[in-house]
C-alpha cells in the first residue's frame, strides 16, 4: 500500500513538474512575444520620430524658402509699384509742360488768382469774368501757352477737338501742290524767303519744308476729324498739341495758305476778274502789305518769332478756315467791341469757335456750361 501510494505521489509531481515546464515555457513565450512588441513599437517610434525630423526640417526649409520668396516679391513689387509711380508722375509733369492747352480750370477762380488786388484795372477784369460766368454761361476756360502762335494755337485746337471738317474749298484743291502751283503757275519767286517763326529758316528748302508742314496739317486734320469719340478725340489733340515740332508745321501751314489766299486776291485785283471779299481789300489796304511780297515780309514771316496776328489776320483766319471765330475782349468790358465776331460776315452753314482776350494779344479757350 505504502509503495502505491509513494508511486501515486511520484507520478504527481512529475505531473506538476511537467505542467509547470510548460507553463514557464508558455510564460517565457509570452515575455518574449511582449518583449518583441515592444522592441518593434520602439523601432517604429524611433523610425517615425526620425522621419518627422526629417520632414520637420524639410518643412522647415521650405516654409523659410517660401518666406524669403515672398519677402523678396514683395520688396521686388514695391520697388516696381514706386518706379511706376515715378515714372507716371514724370511722364504726367512732362506732358503738362509740354501740353500748350491746358485742362479745364474754373474762369472765377482764374481770375481771383489772375487779378488779385484793388486797383482799376484788376476790378475791371474781375467784372468782366463775372459777367462771363453769369450772362454768357461760360463757366471754365482752358489755357492757351501765350507765344506768338497764340491764337493760330487756340483756333485750330478748336477746330480739331470739335471735330470740324475740312473747309469746302480745301476739300476741293488738293492743299499738298500749293507751293509748287505759288511758284510754277504764278511766277512767286520770292517765296523762298519765305520764314518759318523762330526757325527763321529761308533758302532752296523752302517748298520741301512747306510741303511737309501742309502734309502734317491735312493727314492729323483729316483723321482727328473722322474720329466720332468725344473722349478719344481730345487725347488725340492733347497728344498733338504737346508735340511742339508737329505743332509748329500746323501753324505754318495755316500761314502759308494765308499767303497763298491773298496772292489769289491781287491777282485778281491786278486782273479785274471776279469780286474779291472785302477783307483783302482791307488787307492790301496797309502800308505794310500792300501785295503779297510786303505782306509775307512784313507780317507773315514775324508770325510765331516776334508778333501775334492781329485784327485784320485774324478776319482773314476765319474766312480762310470758314469759322466763325465770336472773340470776348475783356479790356473792352462795357463797349461795343466787347464782342466780336471774325469775321464779320459769315455764312450760316459754319461753326462756331470763341475766345477770350485780355489784351488782343494773347488768348485763352472759354468753355459754356449751362
Amino acid at each position: 500500500m505504502q509503495r502505491r501510494h509513494d508511486r501515486r505521489a511520484s507520478k504527481n509531481r512529475d505531473q506538476l513538474t511537467d505542467q509547470e515546464k510548460r507553463s514557464r515555457i508558455n510564460h517565457s513565450k509570452r515575455s518574449v512575444g511582449r518583449h518583441e512588441v515592444r522592441s518593434w513599437t520602439t523601432a517604429a517610434k524611433q523610425s517615425l520620430c526620425l522621419m518627422w525630423q526629417k520632414v520637420k526640417a524639410q518643412l522647415m526649409l521650405s516654409m523659410s524658402f517660401l518666406v524669403a520668396v515672398c519677402w523678396y516679391c514683395r520688396r521686388l513689387y514695391s520697388f516696381l509699384a514706386q518706379l511706376l509711380k515715378r515714372w507716371s508722375n514724370y511722364l504726367q509733369r512732362k506732358l503738362i509742360r509740354n501740353l500748350s492747352v491746358l485742362t479745364e480750370a474754373d474762369l472765377l477762380g482764374y481770375s481771383a488768382r489772375e487779378w488779385k488786388g484793388e486797383t482799376k484795372q484788376a476790378k475791371h477784369m474781375r467784372e468782366a469774368y463775372e459777367e462771363l460766368y453769369w450772362s454768357h454761361h461760360i463757366k471754365y476756360l482752358r489755357q492757351v501757352r501765350r507765344d506768338n502762335y497764340c491764337v493760330l494755337r487756340a483756333v485750330l485746337f478748336q477746330i480739331f477737338s470739335q471735330g470740324i471738317p475740312f473747309p469746302s474749298w480745301m476739300k476741293e484743291r488738293d492743299i499738298l501742290k500749293l507751293p509748287e502751283k505759288l511758284l510754277y503757275s504764278q511766277g512767286c519767286n520770292w517765296i523762298q524767303q519765305y520764314s518759318f517763326g523762330p526757325e527763321r529758316y529761308t533758302g532752296p528748302n523752302v517748298f520741301g519744308k512747306l510741303r511737309k508742314c501742309m502734309e502734317t496739317l491735312k493727314t492729323n486734320w483729316i483723321e482727328i476729324s473722322a474720329t466720332k469719340d468725344h473722349e478719344e478725340r481730345g487725347n488725340m489733340c492733347n497728344t498733338l498739341f504737346s508735340d511742339e515740332s508737329k505743332e509748329h508745321k500746323l501753324y505754318e501751314a495755316i500761314k502759308f495758305i494765308m499767303l497763298y489766299e491773298v496772292v489769289e486776291a491781287y491777282e485778281q485785283i491786278k486782273n479785274r476778274e471776279e469780286p474779291i471779299h472785302n477783307l483783302f481789300s482791307l488787307l492790301l489796304a496797309r502800308d505794310s502789305s500792300s501785295d503779297p511780297l510786303s505782306f509775307m515780309m512784313n507780317h507773315l514771316n514775324a508770325i510765331g518769332d516776334s508778333i501775334c496776328l492781329d485784327q485784320v489776320e485774324l478776319f482773314l483766319l476765319g474766312y480762310l478756315l470758314e469759322v466763325k471765330v465770336r472773340v470776348y475782349r475783356l479790356h473792352r468790358f462795357n463797349t461795343e467791341e466787347f464782342q466780336v465776331n471774325y469775321p464779320d460776315e459769315y455764312r450760316r452753314e459754319w461753326n462756331e469757335i470763341s475766345l477770350l482776350t485780355e489784351d488782343d494779344r494773347y488768348y485763352h479757350i472759354p468753355l459754356f456750361r449751362t
